[in-house]
């Protein structure tokens, strides 16, 4: 559904390096050591059996000379190694499930987060693919400082090497399963956006309670 940063692969650009997978694209951040998005297709082909990998891993794929973030990197942080592309949306096979481990496909997220309404609302995705929809999802990380199991408001982790934000987003677009994706979005298509904040206390909220709109996540 677009480039909303126009990423391109461009060592000149590391804050907006793109970084095109088959299974996800990231619009990278070489000083922030994460994501300023990734963007995704969901839909049932995408799903299947395959056993969550938990490679967590540095990326290879990165430009010479950059930091590349290692899977140990948030150890002790206090922040999950929250995905933007989540495990359970490549399931089909084993390569597409591993690709979500790669370290530049995460951020810091705060436990509660990550495991609390994020989750709910990577789980309510799914089953919209199971009645037959098919969903481009958006997703990142926003500000500067988050609060994690440690206590207080962290900025940075990984030695400095990763920013920690201080909020979550995510915009979905919720299509009728078809073809020609683009062309049949309308102003009346459905669509879910959500800013979240990077901060413990909130596992038990409901993700519907952060909903925003499209305008205020751009």
């Amino acid at each position: 559904m677009g480039n909303p940063s126009n990423a391109v692969v461009d060592i000149n650009q590391p804050n907006n390096y793109l970084l095109d997978k088959p299974q996800y694209a990231v619009s990278y951040s070489r000083d922030n050591g994460r994501p300023n998005w990734v963007s995704w297709h969901l839909d049932s082909t995408w799903l299947g059996s395959a056993a969550r990998q938990n490679d967590f891993r540095n990326d290879t794929t990165l430009p010479a000379g950059w930091y590349q973030v290692q899977g140990t990197d948030y150890t002790g942080s206090g922040f999950d190694r929250g995905h933007h592309c989540p495990s359970a949306d490549r399931t089909d096979t084993v390569p597409d499930n591993s690709a979500t481990f790669l370290m530049t496909n995460m951020m810091p997220q705060a436990p509660d987060n990550n495991q609390g309404p994020w989750e709910q609302l990577e789980s309510y995705c799914r089953t919209l693919v199971s009645s037959d929809d098919e969903l481009y999802i958006i997703a990142g990380g926003t500000g500067s400082g988050g609060t994690g199991s440690n206590g207080g408001v962290t900025t940075t982790i990984a030695g400095g090497h990763v920013s920690v934000p201080s909020q979550t987003w995510k915009v979905i677009i919720v299509l009728p399963a078809g073809t020609n994706d683009v062309s049949r979005v309308t102003t009346s298509t459905r669509t879910i956006a959500v800013i979240m904040p990077n901060a413990q206390g909130i596992r038990g909220n409901a993700w519907q309670q952060y909903r925003v709109s499209v305008d205020q996540v751009e």
